[in-house]
């Protein structure tokens, strides 16, 4: 539905634009109860407020873009912030009543028909709509990023290889080995190992609970990419149960050097660095 003529809905720009400071006041002063992080957000609000004032006079293509690039920075602001999106949600839809009673003071003082009337109100209604639809998807993207970036750190700590001396590394295990933190490990060790110039890296089993065919294809993966880089690699923790579930399977790892206990390993490697 085309909306009136732009000189004609002017004034109603005017008049958000006027009382925009007002209005983004009153909208702190009541929510500032419940959130501190409402009287930083008094910038996004004026933004947001300028947005609706101009989408008055301006397409809704050109409100869009206008709205997008707004949820995008509110969004990153809330995620960073750990805040609710139900928080920009209010901000959104608190100035619905308010700007829709402007449009209708100012177009009151104007010869508008009922449908004229109706199609500034709808549009405006359909650029508040658009706001949500941005801020919600705007918000869950970063959010998803966000915990796939905390899950990667976490992944990443949990095969931290720890300097023994300067040529021996240890490379504690825990845990189940998936296919994806099997690929953490192998980037950390061959990363690290090469980064502290190691001559041995101790990868221990003792917690480890399962050692299946697919957790040794791992595990191989990792000491032949060591040894390609000329890392030694040393297994410790090799318990019985793991010894006779790998004998069962068929899993030999003959040219690896294996250790019942961590403390085992690491005589072995300091009794060959000091015949070095």
């Amino acid at each position: 539905m085309k909306l009136l003529n732009v000189q004609r809905l002017q004034t109603v720009k005017d008049k958000i634009m006027q009382q925009k400071e007002e209005l983004a006041d009153r909208k702190r002063q009541n929510l500032a109860e419940f959130h501190d992080i409402h009287t930083e957000l008094t910038p996004f609000r004026l933004d947001l407020l300028m947005i609706y004032a101009q989408s008055i006079v301006s397409d809704k293509e050109t409100a869009a873009i206008l709205i997008e690039n707004w949820a995008g920075k509110m969004a990153n602001v809330l995620v960073e912030r750990e805040l609710p999106l139900n928080l920009a949600l209010e901000e959104i839809s608190y100035y619905r009543d308010i700007i829709g009673e402007i449009i209708l003071e100012e177009l009151d003082k104007q010869v508008v028909s009922i449908k004229e009337l109706y199609s500034v109100i709808s549009h405006f209604n359909a650029i508040i709509d658009c706001a949500v639809q941005y801020i919600s998807k705007s918000y869950l993207n970063d959010y998803e990023h966000n915990i796939k970036y905390a899950q990667y750190a976490i992944d990443e700590l949990s095969v931290p290889i720890v300097r023994m001396t300067e040529t021996v590394g240890i490379l504690p295990l825990v845990g189940d080995l998936d296919t994806k933190r099997a690929q953490i490990l192998i980037e950390n060790a061959l990363t690290k190992s090469s980064e502290y110039h190691l001559a041995w890296l101790i990868m221990d089993l003792s917690a480890v609970p399962i050692i299946d065919t697919m957790v040794a294809d791992q595990l191989f993966k990792v000491i032949r990419g060591l040894e390609l880089i000329g890392v030694n690699v040393v297994l410790s923790g090799i318990r019985s149960e793991i010894a006779q579930t790998m004998v069962g399977l068929g899993i030999k790892i003959d040219h690896v050097k294996t250790f019942a206990s961590l403390h085992q390993a690491v005589a072995y490697t300091n009794a060959l660095n000091t015949m070095v």
